[in-house]
């Protein structure tokens, strides 16, 4: 990403350059390597260090620092068509010459210059408005986050922070102060907010459903003035908006969020004709009035409009590579559709949500009470959609926004899904838009499916979205999208089932809910009942299905020794050893350590216990001490010690909560609000142990800055000054995922509550091995849905699932303690099932680091030729009693390659099967 200059080398190489680095030019550049072309090199200039990001989800970066939100796949910026230079402005532009200077001086040559230059975050024409702050930028949002976080700390109260603008952006920078704990109060002109998306009532709505989650609203006029008092004491605010009318508005903090200002002034200097009330102006085909110059995005102006949304900007710029790549693309005007990011508030709008249309009908449901509005316009006959708004309950959003400008295929009535209506069952044509931010339309994702010669088809959602992108933007359209994949898959002859495997019929949520109605608690009676006819006869099962049954037996009998009653030959390798299997076939030792806080007394004895057994010891991500190397009948030998010094298991070979991480919080960090090692401690012994359809991680952060990574959790906790905001769906790994908000200032017994229910819920509807991200992705209305059931105990299920997890925690019992106590249970924890003294003489290891570590294949190679470094081999210094012994053993193994020993040792194969020792 360097900003050398470099000049086109002799030939037909064509130069594009791209002044902006915001979506517009990174969905530009996008679109022409997938063309394509010959002889092409793309140069993009961004004023910003970073590299173009995701401007509609940068209220996500409220919540979680480290999210760079960089759009698409980093591997566009590493072609070697094209060259990103970041932190480089463009300061002219010679559309004579075709030349462009950069602030550095440096000049660039270009046979077409498409300007992406975005728009600017305007201030309140006012006395005093050098002080206001924008929202527009990931700058901006650090220093929003960051002084946000100041303020609380130097005042020792949450900020009082003033947003002045209540549109889409407004609400989004107000969510974001609001989650950081600040005192938030939106200021608009217009008696209801979001007046350029919904109609009145709609509005009134939207004030009502914000004011139940405590934000206040100053309504109906403008400031005339920002006083500022530098004097200002802790329990004052710096700053005062005035008002001509109304009630003035302290404020320690004012955020300015009130549109655009298209930033045209590289074209006007360079004699490019700029519209009146500004913008770049354009026609049909993105062209500015300079030859081989275009305009895109938000500074791009069309019949006198300038728009700050994402899909008009990616329709300019699919226009303009379709042009430069020799095709006959126009732009036919601005999609106008807006969902509300924001927690708790469901609001979307599409098309003319006003009525504007001469005899358009309207038909609505409105209940201000219930908080919910839904509104559809048809055309005077009432067949032909025209548009929709959706306050408090916008499922009807995804169904309708693609059917824009068609005719319904049913009443407009059956769609309002508050009124009554049901979920239809639309065949959209192919040419109708399913994702306006990458412009996918319902063929598109039908060709997927089908797949061709050379490419197989999409059939399931992670391939869908690889291959055509679809729902990677906003999100919004993902359920249209699968429905249209499922419906296609069925049409092809695909199979759409959610089989769990060949022995049975059902998905693992219907096979759970079949095993609880029925209380049956075996394998055998299980496949009995629920397996195919063949397999209830022979008992079969697979490495599929049984781990699953297991699981959800020790889900609804937790109570009982997840190794008893059959269940043990169920289990995988790991969990029939309660410890996680090695490389080499040791197994790693982990205790639990709830929230990261252990005494100096237990660390002694973790101390001793790796120095006894010559382990190698390692901190875990986990906030835990992690021992690599046991033998598996050495496991009892070292649990029995730790569970006499007070540890748990820590369930770390298991499909459970792994643990809770968790920062300092207010016991000692200066700047924590809650107690975050207390809380992070409670919920580890409150849900450990509790199998689930994959592992678990949780995290609880004791402020804003955010230092457990919470939101990277499955379920994250940060504190507020008003108790916890519970985010949902975090998840690291290979596709990583930020958890999404699902309840803000919750008090200790309501958080514990709404995690009860969530784990509970996500345990019985989620598919083997399905992540929590990859769940509420999958579920249909995805957060907002879990929000429902969750929050507003939408299924009625509540008291159901915090039951089934009370009696979870009522009967918990540590597995390695349950062990120790039973002989027969020990008898499973040697290494040869026929010589119970006889350990493992077939291991290697070297020193690395002051530790051993498992020897490779070419280091053992390189020992027996005598060279290399010198090999541990056989046990390494169990108990100490045992050393004899084991020397003994070790001597005796020593046979020519081949030869048999009478009385050889043979393998315990946990892997193969349990239940032979």
């Amino acid at each position: 990403m360097d900003a050398t200059p470099h000049s086109a080398p002799a030939g037909t190489e064509r130069h594009i350059a791209v002044v902006g680095g915001g979506p517009a030019a990174h969905r530009l550049t996008e679109a022409l390597i997938a063309r394509d072309p010959v002889g092409l090199r793309i140069s993009v200039f961004t004023e910003e260090a970073s590299a173009p990001y995701d401007r509609v989800a940068l209220s996500r970066r409220f919540a979680q620092f480290d999210d760079e939100l960089l759009l698409g796949d980093p591997a566009l910026w590493a072609d070697p068509r094209v060259q990103l230079h970041t932190a480089t402005a463009v300061t002219q532009v010679d559309a004579q010459a075709q030349t462009l200077r950069t602030a550095a001086g440096e000049v660039y040559g270009f046979d077409e210059l498409v300007l992406a230059t975005g728009s600017s975050a305007p201030r309140p024409p006012i006395e005093g408005s050098e002080h206001i702050a924008v929202y527009r930028t990931l700058d901006d949002v650090d220093w929003l986050r960051q002084r946000a976080a100041e303020l609380s700390a130097e005042l020792g109260r949450p900020a009082r922070c003033a947003v002045i603008g209540g549109g889409l952006l407004g609400l989004e920078a107000a969510g974001g102060l609001k989650g950081l704990g600040a005192e938030v109060t939106v200021v608009h002109s217009r008696p209801w907010l979001m007046n350029a998306q919904v109609d009145e009532f709609g509005g009134r709505t939207l004030n009502r459903l914000l004011q139940q989650e405590g934000y206040r609203l100053q309504l109906g006029h403008r400031p005339t003035r920002m006083a500022v008092d530098p004097e200002a004491g802790p329990e004052q605010s710096r700053y005062t908006l005035e008002f001509a009318q109304g009630p003035d508005l302290p404020a320690d903090l004012v955020v300015a969020a009130i549109g655009i200002t298209a930033r045209d002034e590289l074209a006007a200097a360079a004699g490019i004709d700029c519209a009146e009330r500004g913008g770049v102006v354009i026609d049909e085909t993105c062209a500015t009035s300079a030859s081989k110059i275009w305009a895109i995005g938000e500074v791009a102006s069309y019949q006198g409009i300038s728009m700050g949304l994402v899909a008009p900007a990616n329709a300019m710029a699919e226009v303009v590579a379709d042009r430069l790549s020799g095709g006959a693309a126009s732009f036919v005007g601005f999609d106008t559709a807006a969902k509300l990011k924001l927690a708790g508030m469901d609001v979307a709008s599409f098309g003319d949500a006003f009525a504007e249309t001469p005899g358009a009908l309207e038909v609505v449901y409105a209940d201000a009470v219930g908080g919910i509005y839904q509104k559809i316009v048809v055309t005077d006959d009432a067949t032909t959609l025209l548009g929709g708004v959706f306050v408090g309950d916008a499922s009807p959003y995804s169904s309708l926004r693609p059917l824009l400008g068609r005719e319904l295929p049913a009443a407009p009535g059956a769609f309002l899904s508050a009124a009554g209506g049901g979920e239809l069952d639309l065949e959209l044509p192919d040419d109708a838009q399913v994702c306006s931010c990458k412009d996918i339309c319902a063929g598109q994702i039908r060709s997927a499916v089908t797949g061709d010669e050379t490419t197989p088809g999409c059939t399931d959602m992670a391939a869908m979205k690889s291959c055509t992108r679809v729902g990677t933007q906003c999100g919004s359209c993902i359920p249209m999208a699968k429905k249209i994949m499922e419906k296609q898959m069925l049409s092809l002859g695909f199979d759409v089932s959610k089989a769990l495997c060949e022995h049975f019929g059902h998905s693992r949520a219907e096979l759970f809910e079949a095993v609880r109605a029925t209380q049956l608690t075996s394998f055998t009676e299980i496949v009995a009942r629920f397996g195919t006819p063949a397999d209830a006869q022979l008992n079969l099962g697979c490495d599929i299905c049984k781990p699953v049954v297991a699981s959800i037996l020790a889900a609804q009998h937790g109570a009982e020794y997840i190794l008893e009653a059959g269940r043990g030959t169920l289990q995988d390798t790991n969990d029939r050893a309660l410890a996680n299997m090695q490389k080499d076939g040791t197994y790693s030792v982990m205790p639990r350590i709830p929230g990261g806080e252990i005494t100096p007394q237990k660390l002694k004895v973790i101390a001793e216990v790796a120095a006894d057994f010559d382990l190698y010891t390692k901190i875990s991500a986990a906030q835990r001490v992690d021992m690599f190397g046991a033998r598996l009948e050495q496991l009892p030998q070292i649990w029995r010690r730790l569970v006499d010094a007070g540890f748990e298991s820590g369930q770390a070979y298991g499909k459970a909560l792994r643990n809770v991480k968790s920062c300092v919080g207010s016991s000692w960090c200066r700047y924590g609000v809650q107690d975050s090692v207390a809380m992070g401690i409670r919920l580890e012994n409150r849900y450990r142990g509790l199998r689930s359809p994959h592992k678990m991680k949780f995290g609880v952060s004791g402020c804003a800055r955010e230092c457990a990574e919470a939101r990277a959790k499955d379920v994250g906790v940060i504190a507020t000054s008003d108790g916890w905001n519970m985010y949902v769906g975090g998840n690291g790994g290979a596709t990583p995922a930020h958890g999404q908000l699902l309840a803000k200032d919750l008090d200790d017994p309501t958080l514990l509550r709404y995690i009860d229910r969530y784990v509970m819920y996500y345990v019985r509807t989620a598919d083997r091995l399905q992540r929590t991200a990859r769940w509420i992705e999958e579920l249909p209305g995805g957060v907002d849905h879990v929000h429902d059931v969750v929050v507003k105990d939408s299924l009625g299920i509540g008291e159901d699932l915090e039951a089934a997890m009370a009696r979870h925690v009522d009967g918990y019992e540590d597995e390695w303690a349950a062990t120790l106590r039973d002989p027969e249970r020990l008898r499973r924890f040697r290494s040869f099932v026929n010589a119970p003294d006889a350990p493992d003489t077939g291991l290697a290891y070297v020193i690395e680091r002051g530790q051993r570590r498992p020897a490779t294949e070419q280091e053992k190679l390189d020992a027996a030729a005598g060279e290399g470094p010198v090999l541990l081999t056989g046990p390494r210094i169990p108990v100490r009693e045992e050393m004899a012994r084991e020397d003994a053993a070790r001597a005796g193994a020593h046979q020519e390659p081949g030869e048999a020993r009478p009385g050889a040792p043979v393998p315990n194969n946990l892997a193969a099967a349990e239940g032979r020792s």
